[in-house]
């Protein structure tokens, strides 16, 4: 998703790769009004010694895929005359995650926050004060965003948990049950709502993201809360129908469906997001 701040008048882009945010440093270049080409000053700034020595040792903190035998072949390099070095040549030789380069009318190159904030140091200290202030305030206003919207549909979420839970009780769980069976009960029923909306179970996905905080629903997207929130409504209303678990999955998993595409493709939502 592309994003853009005005930074002393200049227009300066946003995009998010693998939930980072990278910054356009070919708009930062044009924003110093010096003549030479966007392209090129940023090539010139990243030929130097201290900025591979920068962006390599960002490159080993952040990216475990990084050929650090080139980068140390970069920094022999560095500082002699036929020593030319670009963002493209960087990330094809050392498979850096840093930089991304976009070809085309309306690219350009982009670069991790932290290496933009460095690029900025080495062209204008200054303008570097004002992107980071611009930059904040548009982290906090989409935090302040997204946590409203998401405290909102989380709280709807459970307590439509709770007309869940009650149903499950009511119709499914045998009174001679120990506890430690009803909680198996009622975490297969969450399951079959999550694999009828993420298709998978919370254990699938603790598996498949060992890195992540909480669970899959609270990694959710505002629009699978929605969805969430209106399927634990309906398969409460399943239960006390008496449908079986086999029929309930496949009827909500339509229902995920049916109401996921209807949410993406609403201008309302769109709004939101």
């Amino acid at each position: 998703m592309k994003k853009e701040i005005e930074v002393k008048g200049t227009k300066v882009q946003i995009k998010q790769f693998k939930g980072e945010d990278y910054i356009s440093l070919t708009d930062i270049a044009k924003s110093q009004g010096v003549n030479i080409r966007p392209a090129d000053l940023i090539k010139n700034w990243i030929r130097t010694r201290t900025t591979i020595e920068f962006i390599g040792t960002w490159e080993k903190l952040n990216n475990p895929e990084f050929k650090v035998v080139e980068f140390d072949h970069f920094k022999t390099q560095a500082g002699l005359p036929t020593f030319g070095l670009s963002p493209g040549l960087w990330k094809e030789k050392t498979n850096a995650i840093g930089f991304i380069v976009i070809q085309g009318k309306y690219g350009g190159t982009y670069s991790h926050k932290d290496i933009a904030f460095e690029f900025c140091s080495a062209i204008n200290p200054i303008f570097k004060l004002f992107l980071i202030k611009e930059f904040q305030r548009l982290k906090e206003a989409e935090s302040n965003q997204h946590n409203l919207q998401w405290s909102v549909q989380r709280a709807i979420s459970k307590i439509n948990y709770r007309i869940h839970t009650d149903a499950i009780k009511e119709n499914l769980i045998p009174g001679s049950l120990t506890k430690e069976q009803t909680k198996l009960i009622y975490a297969s029923e969450a399951d079959l709502l999550n694999v009828a909306l993420f298709g998978m179970t919370a254990q699938d996905w603790k598996i498949q993201n060992p890195l992540f905080e909480g669970n899959i629903r609270d990694q959710a997207t505002l629009e699978q809360l929605v969805v969430l929130s209106n399927m634990e409504s309906i398969n409460a209303l399943l239960i006390q129908q008496n449908f079986s678990s086999e029929e309930r999955i496949l009827q909500l998993n339509q229902v995920a469906i049916s109401q996921m595409k209807s949410l993406l493709s609403a201008k309302s939502m769109k709004q939101l997001a």
